[in-house]
């Protein structure tokens, strides 16, 4: 039995920039402990593992970094999608429908990017987490939380940039990431961010969609838009581009794809 299995850079349109995503395109669901064996050679920040569900152009659809199962992850359903499309799985011109731990979730191949429906993650301002400026090694002006992640806005992009955080300080705090942001100092951009994901086996995750689920609706009543362009400005670098919509948000994107093949 051969499986097809893709590499896609995701939020991006250029190869070896924003965040790299496996795909495994599954005839039938695999067992948890192969799927995260899988994960783990992929050694990837996630691997994407879909199977068709009853109805057309709807998948079962699970995401693994190299060491746990996660709930969320936007570049790896970027990468998904863009996946069916090129393989013809689903016609461009329809959209993909996602069941997940997070639920239904959904992409659409828009003129200028690929568009995902999102749950929004709002984040509630919390006390200050003992030893989070520590590990970070700034200081935080606004500490929140939501179901995933911590959340730290500090002063301002460069100090986002500069970052070196302390991961094994960092694994001392209890959620699955902290995403550090800050207002842009570029024209083109609102805000720009860095996650970091140790907990989850993840030092740093170079573009990551889920964290602008809360970074959407923490930026827009201070941007005073509810479409924004968020920079994540790690080493490999991704623009997201988000659109708050309630209880919902759409996160934009670009995929290309740098490998194809199977796994035997």
């Amino acid at each position: 039995m051969s499986v097809p299995l893709y590499q896609i850079d995701a939020f991006t349109t250029e190869r070896f920039r924003g965040n790299p995503a496996a795909v495994c395109l599954l005839d039938a669901p695999a067992t948890d402990a192969w799927m995260q064996s899988v994960a783990a050679e992929m050694n990837l920040s996630e691997t994407a593992f879909l199977v068709a569900a009853s109805t057309a152009g709807a998948y079962d659809l699970r995401w693994f970094t190299p060491t746990v199962e996660v709930d969320l992850c936007g570049h790896a359903t970027l990468a998904s999608a863009h996946v069916l499309w090129e393989a013809q799985r689903v016609p461009r011109d329809e959209s993909v429908r996602f069941h997940t731990r997070s639920g239904t979730l959904s992409a659409v191949d828009g003129d200028a990017a690929i568009w995902l429906d999102f749950p929004a993650l709002p984040s509630e301002p919390v006390a200050d987490v003992p030893g989070l400026a520590a590990a970070l090694g700034a200081a935080p002006v606004h500490v929140a939380r939501n179901i995933h992640d911590h959340l730290v806005e500090v002063a301002d992009a460069a100090t986002v940039r500069a970052l070196a955080p302390d991961f094994e300080l960092l694994l001392a705090v209890e959620t699955r990431a902290v995403v550090v942001t800050a207002p842009s100092d570029e024209p083109g951009y609102d805000f720009v961010s860095r996650c970091f994901a140790p907990r989850a086996g993840i030092t740093e995750d170079p573009v990551t969609g889920s964290a602008h689920c809360a970074l959407g609706p923490w930026w827009a009543p201070r941007v005073g838009r509810n479409e924004l362009v968020g920079y994540q400005a790690s080493a490999r670098g991704g623009v997201v581009h988000v659109q708050v919509r309630g209880d919902r948000v759409a996160l934009g994107g670009r995929a290309v794809t740098v490998v194809r093949g199977e796994l035997v």
